[in-house]
């Protein structure tokens, strides 16, 4: 005989399934992006930003889009020679991911805060303020 309640005890716990794959599936989103971000892989940077992702730099007040932040890879692919990077997520709740990073560069390092907005997987939004111009206590 069925526990009265019991199809609202069952709906909660799909439920909080349902968020926990939710996290996961933007924990690994995250992950994948700064491996990408680490050799310059722009063919995977591109499947990971919807058409109309906007990456906002705080620090240098800009703001680009999907085309403008690609084609500025090759750059970035000789600034992140021989560097590593670090990350770890604060919060991921709703779509929106904020994530703790380390750029570890071989003659420098800093800690940025970034936000992303993630739908279906894809970065729809970015933004990227320093935190620190180092990675002391991360």
């Amino acid at each position: 005989m069925p526990v009265v309640g019991s199809s609202k005890l069952y709906a909660v716990i799909i439920f909080a399934l349902t968020l926990d794959s939710a996290r996961a599936e933007d924990h690994a989103v995250i992950g994948r992006w700064y491996s990408a971000l680490l050799v310059a892989d722009r063919g995977s940077l591109s499947d990971m930003l919807a058409d109309d992702a906007r990456i906002r730099l705080q620090d240098v007040d800009t703001e680009q889009n999907k085309q403008q932040f690609l084609a500025s890879m090759d750059e970035w692919k000789g600034a992140v020679a021989g560097a590593n990077i670090r990350h770890r997520i604060e919060s991921a709740d709703n779509g929106l991911v904020t994530v703790v990073v380390c750029y570890d560069f071989p003659g420098n390092d800093l800690m940025t805060r970034e936000v992303f907005a993630l739908t279906d997987e894809r970065i729809t939004a970015s933004s990227q303020a320093t935190i620190a111009e180092n990675c002391d206590g991360f």
